[in-house]
């Protein structure tokens, strides 16, 4: 059985190209991410797909398979960013996350919404290193958007295939979450 060779690395060019052919689908991504995410961060669509751009045109020797792949792995930057930015904002300097005094009675709400997308963020981290097929498979689905056909497409495994992943997924990442509260 013969290796297929590894794709050569992209350069600024062709990174340019592949977000410019893409930019309606990273738009689309940027407004999921930001649907489940959004009050947390100062970001809008166009913010949120800028910075991936920003950050992929850092990457030197990015192997690109497909453009399933050029996709997943923008949902990956953009779920990244979304988390440095909820980081940065209960970071020790700004509060460290500590609840401010205040008569109303929502204050624990508040706390707890910022809170969440880390715990998520921390099980999906975790959930990677156990199963990394399940966790791409709720990051494509959950936060980029993807059908199951997309996701099967991009992962090289069937839709059920991808459709067993997610409900496995589900049950672990709920376990993971209700054990760390």
């Amino acid at each position: 059985m013969e290796d297929s060779p590894e794709p050569a690395p992209l350069n600024p060019l062709d990174i340019a190209q592949l977000s410019a052919a893409s930019y309606e689908e990273l738009r689309r991504m940027a407004r999921a991410r930001l649907r489940s995410n959004g009050p947390l961060t100062l970001l809008d669509t166009a913010g949120l797909v800028g910075d991936t751009y920003r950050r992929l045109a850092l990457q030197h020797n990015l192997h690109i398979e497909s453009r399933a792949h050029f996709l997943g792995y923008c949902s990956r930057i953009m779920r990244s960013i979304i988390i440095d930015l909820i980081r940065e904002k209960q970071a020790d300097r700004r509060g460290g996350g500590q609840p401010k005094i205040t008569l109303s009675t929502s204050l624990g709400e508040a706390a707890g919404a910022e809170a969440e997308p880390l715990r998520v963020d921390d099980a999906l981290t975790d959930l990677g290193k156990l199963e990394p097929r399940l966790a791409q498979v709720v990051e494509m689905r959950y936060f980029g958007g993807y059908t199951d056909e997309e996701i099967a497409e991009a992962l090289g495994v069937t839709a059920r295939s991808v459709q067993r992943d997610w409900q496995k997924a589900r049950v672990l990442l709920r376990a993971m979450l209700s054990d760390a509260s």
